[in-house]
């Protein structure tokens, strides 16, 4: 008895698997229902979201994570599927430059890592693809998300007067370059 109690204790006690994955049409619906909890997220219509998925210009990249739950091991979770959409990023590519429009986390995800992960695959993705860098305005209120992204190698390179509303609020202008490839200096 006591070896089965040792073994699902060890269980709780690592944190349930996350996966980053692009995202598909048919993660709209979560995505904008996690926009309309978050106050800061960056407010899309349907047809915002939409248009992620066509081949238009600006080029946008999104992508989800998901956490994917262990029910043969946790029967106790509340979530009985395999993976729960808890979080997305959108940003959009003109040549070398890229923009990230949106980062949204659910409120019962925040603080473990899904903003982080999120972000370090944009990046990854945008480095495979030749950025130069990449680029974002945040709430100066924002601290989680000024904390996130300065934890990425962002820095502060301005400020927006006014550039937010409801309520107005000025905007942290932040910025991260990649370093020239090896080959490229000589």
């Amino acid at each position: 008895m006591a070896r089965r109690y040792e073994f699902e204790f060890s269980l709780l006690a690592f944190k349930i698997p996350m996966h980053v994955r692009s995202a598909e049409l048919g993660d709209v619906p979560r995505m904008m229902e996690l926009e309309r909890e978050a106050q800061t997220a960056a407010h899309w219509t349907e047809q915002n979201y939409r248009s992620i998925f066509t081949e238009t210009s600006p080029r946008r990249l999104a992508l989800v994570v998901e956490r994917v739950s262990l029910p043969e091991y946790l029967p106790e979770l509340e979530h009985p599927e395999q993976r729960k959409l808890c979080g997305f990023i959108v940003a959009r590519c003109v040549d070398t430059e890229w923009e990230i429009e949106n980062l949204v986390v659910a409120v019962a995800e925040r603080r473990q890592g899904c903003g982080s992960r999120l972000v370090q695959e944009l990046l990854k993705r945008a480095r495979s693809e030749g950025a130069c860098s990449v680029e974002l305005e945040v709430r100066c209120t924002n601290l989680s998300a000024k904390r996130l992204y300065g934890q990425c190698g962002f820095e502060e390179r301005g400020t927006r007067k006014s550039y937010y509303s409801n309520p107005l609020e000025d905007a942290l202008l932040l910025r991260l370059d990649f370093p020239a490839a090896a080959s490229e200096n000589g």
